[in-house]
């Protein structure tokens, strides 16, 4: 990939989004902060979100809801990066889900808690064609061990939220299938993409066996995996740790990487007018790219 340096000095950058100006939005987990960044570069703060936003897409309203896992990461700084440790503070709480009004910037939080027991450290989020979205609470490392993640849909109006797959080790991007019948999830420790079959909106079908679901792919070696973005054919391209890049999954299991110089990549996402123009979130360095990517994007339900 010929890959183009839009900017740099990011906080720790991840659920970037193609706005229809050309412009990009993203998180800056370690910022504490919703950015727009221009193509020239420019960055300019839309919101103070706090804690640690770090996955975000365009609701059916217009406004932009962000899964803020609320501070779950303390920040390492070795040889100019900036990396995440493995356990969160001690002042960790849990996370929340937000609305950002973007013509204001007013945040607003919808959801901390389903069933009476509070998020750990929301993810990232899809919406479907019905304006609910599915996220992920990623959980969070302790001291002792490891709090596990879940998957969750949500309404989002504020009025219902529910946990369809809980006891997950990690679980990081979501995204879904052309077709909406599947939900896919990236789980970062386990370097395995996950497919949830859904029986209809917002509803998954019932857990087969042992598995909570259809394992697609297990990467070898050590390869973690972040974030994700589906294409417009069904591959699902997801941000890849370690051996830094994005790696494409086919639903067949089949995969191909695309190497990115830096070995925290984050996030990927599609927009421009043939939806091949892809933007990839390089964290540890503080960087945002573009490039031509080989195959066109899905475009979201709800991004101009």
């Amino acid at each position: 990939m010929d890959l183009q340096q839009v900017t740099d000095g990011l906080r720790f950058p991840e659920g970037p989004m193609a706005m229809a100006d050309g412009s990009v939005i993203l998180t800056e987990i370690e910022g504490g902060v919703l950015t727009r960044v221009t193509p020239d570069g420019q960055k300019t703060t839309v919101a103070e979100c706090g804690g640690g936003p770090n996955g975000a897409a365009v609701g059916p309203d217009g406004a932009i809801y962000v899964t803020n896992n609320g501070g779950s990461f303390i920040w390492l700084k070795q040889d100019g990066l900036t990396i995440p440790g493995p356990t969160a503070p001690a002042s960790h709480k849990g996370g929340y889900i937000q609305r950002v009004d973007l013509a204001s910037g007013k945040v607003e939080k919808l959801y901390d808690a389903c069933d009476g027991r509070p998020l750990v450290g929301p993810n990232d989020l899809v919406f479907d064609r019905q304006g609910g979205f599915w996220f992920t609470d990623h959980g969070a490392g302790t001291a002792d061990g490891r709090k596990f993640g879940a998957l969750y849909y949500a309404r989002a109006d504020g009025s219902k939220i529910t946990r369809h797959r809980d006891h997950l080790i990690s679980p990081n991007g979501v995204g879904l299938s052309p077709d909406e019948t599947v939900v896919y999830v990236a789980d970062t420790f386990l370097g395995r993409l996950w497919a949830f079959d859904l029986s209809g909106p917002g509803e998954l079908g019932p857990q087969q066996g042992f598995a909570p679901g259809r394992a697609v792919c297990n990467l070898p070696g050590v390869q973690y995996l972040d974030s994700l973005a589906v294409e417009a054919g069904g591959k699902v391209c997801v941000a890849t740790i370690l051996n830094g890049g994005v790696t494409a999954f086919d639903p067949d299991g089949s995969t191909e990487h695309y190497p990115v110089p830096d070995l925290v990549t984050t996030n990927i996402c599609f927009g421009g007018r043939d939806m091949r123009d892809a933007w990839i979130t390089a964290s540890s360095t503080g960087k945002l790219y573009k490039t031509r990517w080989p195959r066109p994007g899905l475009k979201l339900n709800f991004n101009a």
